[in-house]
């Protein structure tokens, strides 16, 4: 997670919302709500922006796990 590094938050914090988005089929304000909820104060537009950054990077690194996984 090297791209990762250069953020201020901690990469679980960018993975969750990121996540939640795709694993659970919520909307962007879904995921600001829910996240809000539990203390973590996140505008949709960042999960939307964090997304489209991060979103490719993730589903590379689940789809390695899973082939990884069959064998």
């Amino acid at each position: 997670m090297f791209a990762l590094r250069y953020f201020k938050r901690s990469p679980e914090t960018i993975r969750l919302p990121v996540m939640l988005y795709v694993c659970f089929s919520l909307s962007l304000r879904n995921v600001e709500v829910l996240l809000h909820e539990r203390g973590v104060d996140i505008c949709h537009e960042t999960v939307r922006f964090r997304w489209h950054r991060f979103g490719p990077m993730f589903a590379s690194e689940i789809r390695k796990h899973r082939v990884e996984g069959t064998r």
